[in-house]
């Protein structure tokens, strides 16, 4: 890959509970782009991946909620599994990042149960969105256009469906941040 994204900072949002290959392989993407990452998660030390209910590896916390601030950088990757979102959402702290990012007009990566996080932070509404089919409900009822497509782009928001979708997926999110720039 070029080094569209040289110079650029992307936060990782993330917590326990993280579809491993959703954090880990946007991560090497982004960074094989040019693009510093940052791991932000609720605490520091490390968080566990998971592969579907599987634990198979950990990341490193490079910054707290309470000590990354989102003018820092360029852009946000939310990844899904289960655990990992639904627990952010939970979490104001969390909830006010994204939500930074969103009013910014920063350009927002989000995979599989990801978008529960949109949906707290208010990103949603009239929006075309994708994510794993359970949360089709979800995203409706905020007021998203859902579809079910690998990888679906609406003005700053880039999202996908399931792990399987990663290939386009980091393609995409390489394209989109580096045209925010």
């Amino acid at each position: 890959m070029t080094e569209d994204l040289a110079g650029q900072r992307i936060a990782v949002l993330a917590t326990d509970g993280f579809e491993y290959a959703e954090l880990a392989e946007p991560v090497a993407a982004l960074q094989g782009a040019g693009a510093e990452t940052v791991v932000v998660s609720k605490q520091g030390g490390l968080i566990r991946g998971y592969n579907h209910s599987v634990k198979v590896g950990l990341v490193a916390v490079q910054a707290t909620l309470h000590d990354a601030r989102p003018d820092d950088f360029n852009g946000l990757v939310l990844p899904g599994g289960v655990a990992n979102p639904d627990a952010l959402r939970m979490d104001r702290e969390a909830v006010a990042f994204v939500s930074a990012f969103v009013q910014a007009g920063k350009p927002i990566a989000a995979i599989c149960h990801a978008p529960w996080m949109l949906i707290e932070a208010g990103a949603v509404r009239g929006k075309r969105l994708t994510s794993w089919p359970s949360l089709k409900t979800d995203l409706t009822n905020a007021g998203a256009h859902w579809e079910d497509r690998a990888v679906v782009v609406d003005g700053r928001l880039v999202t996908s469906r399931n792990p399987g979708d990663i290939p386009v997926f980091n393609r995409q999110i390489i394209k989109s941040f580096a045209e925010a720039a």
